[in-house]
């Protein structure tokens, strides 16, 4: 009964799916009233919803044609549909007035449905069309006010990017099946047809598999097209977080078993290490709310593919979930992110330094706690710091600098609640996707020990250099991460001259 309700919920997906486009293409046509965008927002919701059920109904993974249905796949085409769905609602007023109207609408539905179809597709051929075809709605959607010369410009550099890193899967794909002789993922991925792989040939396929995800994941040294895509509309730079910037932890769960913890992975690791290290100064020194945003995203995609590189793909998956989820919210309400400052007291401030210091104290035990549970786990070292510097972080801004009993009580209790849900969330995810998410080899320890020096000595020195704000080497550091994070003058114009057309012709 459950695998014959496969290919039915397949059938319906596709059929909602052909539905939205099509209600995406009728919304161009100047008779059809834009008060159809309402009607268009309802048909959306349809494929989201069937892959929902789907992935309530189906514990069974396999080949249906050029598909593969697993857990995995379904969940994926939710959370890329979901978002789109959410940021399509919000777009019906936010972007009211705005000559592409129409050609957002059309655009955004294609570019999140053929997502959707990458992740669902079993097919090699398929899944890199389907990626080719999202890709260039992305660029489409970057370049939106294609009158506004410094969208063109964001365009371009995002697009020569972009064919890179297709032309990179697609020669990875092309290679692999050259070898194999199969274009269907699972049967080239069997370990029959790995072991056809020789040393080298793996190596290359793996390389460029990471130079494609380092790409869409605007990793160091290829930052450059989402540092100058905020030019494009909120809702774009929201809807770069459901399965497109952070489409890495997907793409690399899905090749997980081609990497072996060798050269490609190395690379993968130290890269994104360089890159949490980066994307974190690009967020601390900006002014630019949107600039923030997108050097946190350059972090966050950093430990993402930290997590990939050591073999925690169910770890990488729930951080590519939570993080595009919360990171759309954020980029949705930038346009409330003006905040009022006030001078803060200073009346408590040695209790407060001792809170600090409990709190750190805490996450250092905490770390130290999870990682003896597996002493010579390189992942296990990593997600040790991590926990226990985000419990720090987190107890530094919830419960120190409560304000009085009351409110590091409240502080507490939330940090409290968070974890609580965490869990709760962990382990649904778990039950989702344990067995179709695989642990594959990780790098070697004495790598793994070198990154964390690396994490740890970058943020100590960050720390230290803050701390002497007047010395020459924090105004060095502090302008070269200024100047990383703008973008090129051809990308900057601070009277946009398309205005003033759209005005002289009203």
């Amino acid at each position: 009964m459950l695998v014959s309700f496969l290919p039915s919920s397949l059938t319906l997906f596709i059929i909602m799916l052909i539905a939205s486009g099509v209600s995406g293409l009728l919304f161009l046509h100047p008779r059809v009233p834009l008060s159809f965008v309402r009607i268009h927002i309802g048909i959306v919701a349809l494929p989201p919803l069937v892959s929902l059920v789907a992935l309530f109904n189906t514990s069974v993974k396999g080949n249906v044609g050029p598909w593969y249905l697993d857990s995995l796949a379904w969940l994926m085409a939710f959370f890329v549909l979901a978002i789109g769905l959410i940021i399509q609602r919000f777009s019906v007023r936010y972007l009211m007035g705005d000559r592409s109207y129409r050609k957002y609408f059309t655009l955004f539905t294609f570019t999140t449905g053929f997502a959707s179809l990458a992740w669902l597709s079993g097919d090699l051929r398929l899944m890199v069309i389907s990626w080719g075809v999202t890709l260039v709605g992305l660029t489409l959607l970057i370049r939106l006010n294609s009158e506004w010369e410094v969208a063109n410009e964001a365009a371009k550099v995002s697009g020569r990017l972009f064919t890179l890193s297709w032309f990179s899967i697609v020669f990875a794909v092309i290679w692999l099946f050259q070898v194999t002789g199969q274009w269907q993922l699972s049967l080239a991925l069997t370990n029959e047809s790995l072991a056809q792989l020789g040393a080298w040939e793996r190596t290359g396929i793996n390389l460029l598999i990471v130079l494609a995800v380092l790409i869409t994941a605007a990793q160091c040294p290829f930052q450059r097209w989402l540092i100058e895509s905020v030019v494009a509309p909120t809702p774009v730079s929201a809807i770069m977080h459901a399965g497109l910037v952070n489409a890495g932890g997907i793409m690399l769960t899905r090749f997980s078993p081609l990497f072996n913890g060798g050269t490609a992975s190395v690379i993968l690791l130290i890269l994104a290490s360089l890159s949490v290290l980066i994307g974190s100064g690009i967020s601390l020194v900006q002014v630019d709310y949107k600039r923030q945003l997108v050097g946190s995203t350059i972090g966050q995609m950093g430990f993402m593919l930290i997590q990939c590189a050591l073999g925690a793909y169910l770890a990488a998956i729930i951080h590519l979930v939570l993080h595009g989820l919360f990171k759309a919210t954020l980029f949705l309400q930038a346009g409330s992110a003006v905040r009022r400052f006030e001078v803060s007291s200073r009346v408590n401030e040695r209790l407060s330094y001792l809170w600090i210091m409990a709190g750190r104290i805490l996450g250092l035990l905490v770390g130290v706690a999870f990682w003896l549970m597996a002493p010579g786990d390189g992942y296990q070292l990593i997600s040790a710091l991590i926990l226990g510097w985000s419990l720090s972080v987190s107890w530094t801004q919830l419960v120190a600098f409560g304000e009085g009993r009351i409110g590091r009580i409240a502080g507490f209790s939330f940090l409290g609640g968070a974890t609580i849900v965490y869990i709760l969330i962990h382990n649904l995810f778990y039950e989702w996707l344990h067995t179709t998410v695989y642990q594959s080899a990780q790098p070697p320890i004495p790598v793994v020990i070198i990154v964390v020096s690396l994490l740890l000595f970058g943020s100590t020195l960050g720390t230290w250099i803050a701390r002497n704000g007047s010395s020459v080497s924090f105004a060095i550091l502090y302008l070269w991460l200024v100047r990383l994070g703008e973008a090129k003058p051809k990308s900057v114009d601070s009277h946009p001259n398309y205005l003033k057309q759209y005005i002289a012709r009203r």
